[in-house]
């Protein structure tokens, strides 16, 4: 069985970058994406990255992005915070103090789901750290962690699997809506798209 590539060309990942690197506060602080080079290294690919492009990098910091790295649509990844300790109001104190920033590490083999939101808290996000779909992370995760929730919490490690055992994963019975609907399936006449 053959499988779509779910890495990017040099061209999808440009395009996807173009969309998703955002200088909110440029005239603060003009960060840039710093790509490893190992992301441009695997043979017979572009590249092996997935970067959606409905995803939000905010580059007011710099934001390094390692190899073998996943990051799923409407994920907002942000290096700034506004000043809001303060009773001012908050457009006063950014009019006339701007906001705070930092830098952000995001290793290898990092996968952050759909919808993510990565706080200004956040300095790194170590090497195969996974980040769950609508998760809100406000810590740095550990290598090889999966973190998931609002705020996200660390739910489970990642493990050293075998080929043996990722096949017995792929190949475990599935649900399907024919068992499921069983007669009903084969009788109704659905709209399909």
């Amino acid at each position: 069985m053959e499988f779509e590539a779910a890495t990017l060309s040099r061209e999808e990942l440009r395009a996807a970058l173009t969309k998703s690197v955002r200088r909110p506060h440029g005239n603060i602080h003009h960060g840039k994406l710093h790509v490893s080079p190992e992301a441009f290294s695997t043979a017979g690919t572009g590249t092996n990255l997935c970067v959606s492009s409905f995803s939000i990098l905010d580059c007011t910091g710099n934001i390094h992005l390692g190899p073998w790295c996943m990051i799923g649509a409407r994920c907002r990844i942000y290096t700034h915070d506004h000043i809001h300790d303060s009773r001012q109001p908050l457009l006063d104190v950014q009019e006339r103090y701007g906001v705070v920033w930092q830098d952000k590490y995001i290793g290898r083999d990092v996968w952050i789901h759909e919808n993510v939101i990565v706080l200004y808290q956040v300095t790194v996000i170590p090497d195969g750290a996974v980040i769950g779909a609508g998760a809100v992370l406000t810590k740095n995760p550990g290598p090889y962690e999966i973190w998931a929730g609002v705020p996200a919490r660390k739910i489970a490690d990642r493990k050293d699997l075998s080929p043996h055992q990722i096949r017995e994963l792929v190949g475990r019975p599935k649900f399907t809506l024919k068992e499921h609907l069983q007669e009903t399936w084969a009788t109704t006449n659905f709209t399909t798209f």
